[in-house]
């Protein structure tokens, strides 16, 4: 598998697909195609807007687990990232909410998806879902198993909807920790929940921190900000300005993607 290049300063804009509940969660509707027919859409609306890749995540699934997801989740969301590749022709990634990297790994491998993103990577964050901590060992193994190391990592630090188990450790030691021990390719950078911007000096203690790795923006980020967003990071992963009324959820207005790429210049 051919691996995708993470750069500094690459202004890389990464669309999010919220899918809405999958078989198995609480708030599934029993239409499976109604749902790989909208990812189709909103795949083709990111290719169209003209996005470098798209990445696809359980969003509609809360209230998540913990640890990892059942194999109805996998075989879904396997099913739907080959729907958005075949129809958006563009990289993709996969985020198996609320932090199972090795589905998300096995996910990518079955159907040509270039990176996976992991919400916890280093030591433990106090979630909605209780204690959420890292596996970066097994998960390594499990890629190193699977032949599978041209799959990017993308390591959240800080992350959302989340704070620190314990006292001590900064953002910039946490970000060190992703990339030098736990072998992140590019690190997010986040508000305090979804939508919410990030802290500006936070991305830049960030930035200053782990050299040449790529920092990602991962929330809040708006058409009329993203100018200003990528002259301090190297990428956007953007779900909430592309969709009606800036809300998480719900498919991807076109008219809204196209204004967001417009903007990068």
């Amino acid at each position: 598998m051919r691996a995708m290049k993470f750069a500094r300063q690459a202004g890389t804009l990464v669309g999010v697909i919220h899918l809405p509940a999958l078989p198995g969660a609480p708030r599934y509707r029993g239409d499976f195609e109604a749902i790989r027919a909208s990812t189709a859409r909103d795949a083709e609306a990111l290719a169209a807007a003209g996005f470098d890749a798209v990445i696809v995540e359980n969003f509609g699934d809360a209230p998540f687990f913990a640890g990892p997801v059942g194999p109805e989740t996998v075989a879904a969301m396997a099913v739907l990232v080959d729907t958005a590749r075949r129809a958006s022709g563009l990289a993709m990634g996969v985020n198996v909410l609320r932090n199972d990297g090795q589905s998300a790994l096995a996910v990518a491998v079955a159907t040509g998806a270039r990176f996976i993103r992991v919400n916890v990577l280093v030591a433990a964050r106090v979630t909605d879902q209780g204690v959420v901590a890292s596996d970066a060992a097994r998960l390594l193994r499990f890629r190193a198993a699977l032949g599978a190391q041209g799959v990017g990592l993308i390591a959240d630090v800080g992350v959302k909807h989340s704070a620190p188990l314990g006292l001590g450790g900064s953002i910039e030691e946490e970000a060190i920790e992703a990339v030098e021990r736990s072998l992140a390719d590019a690190v997010v950078v986040t508000g305090a929940r979804t939508g919410a911007e990030a802290d500006t000096a936070r991305v830049e203690a960030v930035r200053a921190a782990i050299g040449e790795t790529p920092v990602w923006l991962g929330s809040g980020v708006r058409a009329e900000t993203l100018g200003a967003w990528l002259a301090v990071a190297d990428g956007v992963i953007v779900g909430s300005d592309l969709r009606e009324g800036g809300r998480a959820g719900g498919p991807i207005d076109p008219a809204r993607a196209r204004r967001f790429t417009a903007m990068r210049g």
